[in-house]
């Protein structure tokens, strides 16, 4: 069983920084794909970076520039730094961990962009 811990969401203004982070913990197959997902209200759930155990990383475009992903493999962590946050980046956002077929999600975390 895997479990996947997310911290960081928060209320912040137009231009702002957040910072995410996730922590697995379980039986976690070394090989594996880590990411973020989001889903805003009304609106399907939509991938936003992914970073494999390689370092491969992919980005929603409307997040490129702005948003990084990162990971730290010896404790089954992935971030992701957010810069020059719209009010279209309101949403929950989920960590993500697909490994040996499966996918895993945490339980969302709430960013609202606001003034």
């Amino acid at each position: 069983q895997v479990q996947l811990v997310e911290s960081g969401g928060d209320l912040v203004q137009p231009g702002g920084s957040l910072r995410l982070s996730c922590a697995a913990s379980g039986s976690i197959f070394s090989i594996n794909t880590m990411g973020w997902f989001r889903q805003a209200p009304g609106k399907q759930r939509e991938l936003v970076a992914t970073i494999s155990s390689g370092g491969t990383r992919n980005y929603l475009d409307s997040v490129k520039g702005r948003f990084t992903i990162s990971r730290d493999n010896a404790k089954n962590t992935v971030s992701l730094e957010m810069n020059s946050l719209k009010p279209g980046d309101t949403a929950v956002y989920y960590c993500w961990l697909w490994a040996s077929g499966k996918n895993y999600w945490g339980q969302g975390t709430q960013v609202t962009v606001s003034s």
